[in-house]
């Protein structure tokens, strides 16, 4: 293919999730497509009977919209967790806040789903349509004015595309290319993952504790329900303390989720081997440039406390879908309009999300006496119907 130039509608850089659903949505609204990725997706490991360690939560609207996509259906139900209720604890309090699926009148919160498995459900999708890829190809460099973008691979071919997505992850190629400033924050903390089997029922109840303590710093801990009475935790400390835990043996390990837990599903199984990532807060205020369109990591990634991260991707596709929708005959796919109102309209989100999980993360990072009982007296309204309501539906709208 060396010397080839070829020429596409949407040219889609990152076949992880959110770039995978982009090809799939593109490709629905009639554009024609190429998914590009350095590696092969498909080679990121087969699924098996075990509970893969990296897990999501699906809120109900994006798995809707998956299923619009003709992915959801692809996934076993079998190995789908289902959210029926949330409890969050706070300041090693006994008595969560409750929030009932019922409540708001729904079946559920969202979905827990394993990252391989819907990967391949939408990898699987996008072959059915027969959506162009090429995978195993390097870009060697990416070039782009407002009316075009142009990809060059290390055979020497090109691709050439009216619009561009950069869904190349936090570390973006594409966004490190074209010199798109990235605001970065370290929060000092890692995530520790891992599943368990649970003794006691876990009810389809989705928890999540906030605690803070001169000794060992502010905690978040989220255990999440898996089918088979297994859980998911993301167990979010100071890096410091990440590290202790992962040299633990795994019974030790075992005994202290639990005890963070206050053991409340009672005896622990550790199922696989605990993994780590560290966390970190980066946006950038530049999410177009000329016919270039940052989405998912590539243009955010915030603290995994409200489990967003690839909700808020997914809602970057469907922002821009919509956007695109409204285009009138005259107007190209990269009309400088259209996507300036595309970065518009998702910098409120992001600012949204940015408030919610940075506010958060501080609130209950600090000792402050005066924070704590900000926290205890946030924790106690919160129990009020009226301030239930408005979480329940943030939760359901993300």
């Amino acid at each position: 293919m060396a010397n080839d130039i070829l020429t596409t509608d949407v040219a889609i850089v990152g076949a992880g999730l959110v770039g995978v659903s982009a090809a799939l949505a593109m490709h629905q609204l009639g554009f024609s497509v190429v998914l590009v990725d350095s590696k092969d997706p498909a080679q990121m490991g087969s699924i098996d009977d075990a509970w893969d360690t990296r897990i999501y939560a699906i809120s109900p609207k994006n798995a809707a919209w998956l299923k619009s996509l003709g992915v959801w259906q692809r996934l076993k139900p079998t190995r789908i967790g289902e959210m029926q209720a949330m409890e969050i604890f706070g300041d090693n309090s006994q008595t969560p806040i409750t929030l009932l699926a019922s409540d708001a009148n729904v079946d559920n919160l969202g979905f827990i789903v394993e990252a391989k498995a819907l990967l391949q459900a939408l990898l699987a999708q996008a072959k059915t349509l027969g959506i162009r890829t090429l995978f195993n190809s390097p870009c060697l460099a990416v070039k782009a004015t407002a009316n075009k973008a142009t990809l060059r691979f290390a055979n020497n071919s090109t691709l050439e595309s009216s619009l561009l997505l950069a869904a190349d992850g936090s570390h973006s190629w594409v966004r490190q290319q074209l010199n798109i400033p990235m605001q970065q924050k370290s929060y000092e903390q890692t995530a520790v993952v891992a599943n368990f089997k649970v003794e006691k029922p876990h009810a389809n109840i989705a928890r999540q504790w906030f605690t803070a303590n001169e000794a060992t710093g502010s905690a978040i801990l989220a255990w999440l329900p898996l089918p088979d009475n297994t859980i998911s935790i993301v167990w979010s400390v100071p890096t410091q303390l990440a590290d202790s835990l992962l040299m633990l043996s795994e019974d030790e390990f075992t005994r202290q989720v639990q005890k963070a837990g206050n053991g409340v599903l009672g005896a622990l199984e550790c199922i696989g081997s605990a993994v780590a990532f560290p966390l970190n807060l980066q946006k950038t205020d530049y999410l177009v440039q000329d016919c270039v369109v940052l989405v998912g990591d590539a243009a955010h990634q915030f603290h995994p406390m409200a489990g967003q991260g690839v909700n808020l991707g997914f809602r970057d596709i469907i922002g821009l879908v919509e956007i695109l929708n409204q285009k009138n005959q005259y107007q190209t796919i990269n009309d400088s309009g259209l996507l300036k109102q595309y970065a518009r309209t998702r910098k409120a989100d992001f600012l949204s999300m940015l408030v919610l999980t940075d506010g958060l993360y501080h609130l209950f990072e600090s000792n402050n006496r005066l924070v704590k009982e900000l926290r205890r007296w946030g924790l106690a309204a919160a129990k009020h119907q009226s301030i239930k309501k408005i979480l329940l539906e943030k939760a359901i709208a993300l």
